[in-house]
């Protein structure tokens, strides 16, 4: 468990950073809206703040999940999706783990690996 606040003032060296290369917030937070998927679940309890998640259907079309305060949300491994900040610009929530701390993101494409092969096999039992 650990807790990741995402606003200009709490992400790591942002002021560095932005002095250094310029960079706005939205560029500091753009590795959260790549595209990707985990190999393990992704589970996230907002503890102030809120965003969206956007998940891909069974069609591959976007769906925007909003979180705030008190939500808790679990992405299973092998599913594409990414995450950004709404107009406020912050959140703060707890990442969840089973297990081992795993934060490695497989940027879309990445069909190939098993977390994603067994996800799509879920989804085709489960339709």
């Amino acid at each position: 468990m650990d807790i990741i606040t995402i606003c200009e003032e709490k992400l790591p060296d942002y002021e560095e950073k932005a002095r250094s290369s310029a960079l706005s917030l939205l560029l500091q937070i753009k590795m959260f809206y790549e595209e990707h998927l985990h190999l393990d679940d992704e589970i996230r309890y907002v503890l102030d703040g809120s965003g969206y998640f956007d998940v891909r259907d069974d069609e591959d079309r976007w769906i925007r999940i909003f979180v705030e305060k008190g939500d808790l949300i679990t992405l299973p491994a092998g599913i594409y999706h990414r995450f950004t900040v709404d107009e406020q610009n912050y959140v703060k929530a707890m990442r969840l783990f089973v297990g081992q701390p795993v934060w490695t993101a497989y940027n879309r494409p990445a069909d190939h690996l098993e977390a994603r092969k067994q996800y799509l096999t879920f989804l085709a039992q489960s339709a």
